[in-house]
C-alpha cells in the first residue's frame, strides 16, 4: 500500500514539473514550441517598412501643397530630413485640419503629427512632444490703413464691433479669450484661406496667427487691401510671454521614436542645417528654439 502511495506521489510530481517546464515562456520556447518575440514598436515597424505616416496641419509656412501638388513647408522638410537620417526613407505626409491632428494621432491614423503645433501643458498630457524646432510670436492682419486702429489683442477686446478670424483648435483662441476678447467676437475658420476670405469680405476686421504664417499667407494672397500690423504688441497671458515653441508630437507609448527623433533634430540644429531650412520658409535666427526643451515647456 505504501508503495502505491509513493508511486502516486512520484507520478504527480513528474506531471507538475512537466507542466511548469512547458508553460515557462521566459525560456527558449513557448509550450507550442515557438520562440517568443518582443512586441514591435512604432519605430521598429517604420524602419522595417521604410516609411511612416505623418499628419500635417494645412498651414503655411509649416505645411502646404504647391500648385503642382508637392507637399512642402518648414515642418515637412524638417520631418523629411530627420526621418530619413533615422533610416526611414519615405514619409507618407497627409494634410489635415489642425484640430484633427491629435485625435488622428491617438486613433493611429498618423504615427507623427506636426506643423505649427506649440508645446503646452494641456497638449503634453495627451501626446509626447519632441524638442522644439522653432520659437514664434503672434501677429495680426487688418484691412489697409488699419481703420479700427488695432495693435494688440486688448485693442480687439476694447472694440466690441471688431471680429477676428482664428483657425479651429489654434492656440490663438485661448490667447484672445484670456486677453478679454468675447467669444462672439471670435470667428472660427477651418484654415488660412478661409481666414483671408473672411477679412477680404469684411466678415471680420482682423485675422491672427503666428508671424511666419501670417506673412506667408499675405504674400500668397497678393491683396494690397490687407496689411500686417507691424507694431503689434505681443500678448502676455498670466503674466507670461506667449512666445510659442513648435514641435513634432508622438503617442505616449512611442517614447523610443520620440527620443530617436530628438537625437537627429539636435544634430540638424548643431550643424546649422535647421536654420537653413527655417530661413527658406521666412523664418530668421530669432525664431530658433535655443536650448528650450519639451520637458521644460510641458511644465510651464
Amino acid at each position: 500500500m505504501r508503495r502505491l502511495i509513493s508511486y502516486a506521489l512520484w507520478l504527480s510530481l513528474c506531471i507538475v514539473l512537466a507542466s511548469c517546464a512547458s508553460s515557462n515562456t521566459g525560456g527558449q520556447t513557448k509550450a507550442n514550441g515557438e520562440t517568443p518575440t518582443k512586441q514591435e514598436t512604432t519605430l521598429d515597424k517604420a524602419k522595417r517598412e521604410g516609411y511612416v505616416k505623418v499628419g500635417f496641419a494645412n498651414e503655411k509656412p509649416y505645411a502646404y501643397a504647391t500648385p503642382d501638388g508637392k507637399l512642402t513647408g518648414e515642418a515637412v522638410e524638417i520631418a523629411r530630413i530627420v526621418l530619413s537620417n533615422m533610416g526611414i526613407k519615405d514619409m507618407d505626409g497627409v494634410l489635415t485640419e489642425f484640430g484633427s491632428l491629435i485625435p488622428g494621432l491617438k486613433a493611429k491614423r498618423f504615427d507623427v503629427i506636426t506643423a505649427g503645433m506649440f508645446i503646452n501643458p494641456e497638449r503634453s498630457r495627451e501626446v509626447s512632444f519632441a524638442n522644439p524646432e522653432y520659437s514664434i510670436g503672434e501677429a495680426i492682419a487688418v484691412q489697409k490703413g488699419n481703420p479700427q486702429n488695432l495693435h494688440s489683442y486688448k485693442d480687439i477686446a476694447a472694440n466690441k464691433d471688431v471680429k477676428v478670424a482664428v483657425m479651429v483648435g489654434a492656440i490663438e483662441n485661448d490667447y484672445l479669450t484670456k486677453s478679454g476678447v468675447k467669444k462672439e467676437q471670435i470667428v472660427t475658420v477651418p484654415d488660412q484661406p478661409s481666414a483671408v476670405s473672411a477679412l477680404q469680405a469684411g466678415r471680420v476686421q482682423a485675422i491672427t496667427m503666428t508671424g511666419p504664417s501670417l506673412q506667408a499667407v499675405l504674400e500668397s494672397a497678393k491683396d494690397d487691401n490687407m496689411e500686417r500690423v507691424m507694431d503689434f504688441k505681443q500678448p502676455e497671458i498670466d503674466n507670461k510671454s506667449v512666445r510659442g515653441y513648435g514641435a513634432a508630437a508622438f503617442r505616449k507609448e512611442d517614447d523610443t521614436f520620440r527620443e530617436a527623433f530628438n537625437q537627429e533634430l539636435e544634430k540638424l540644429k548643431q550643424s546649422g542645417k535647421l536654420l537653413d531650412i527655417l530661413k527658406s520658409f521666412g523664418f530668421t535666427e530669432q525664431e530658433m528654439p535655443g536650448d528650450m526643451t519639451a520637458e521644460q515647456l510641458a511644465k510651464e
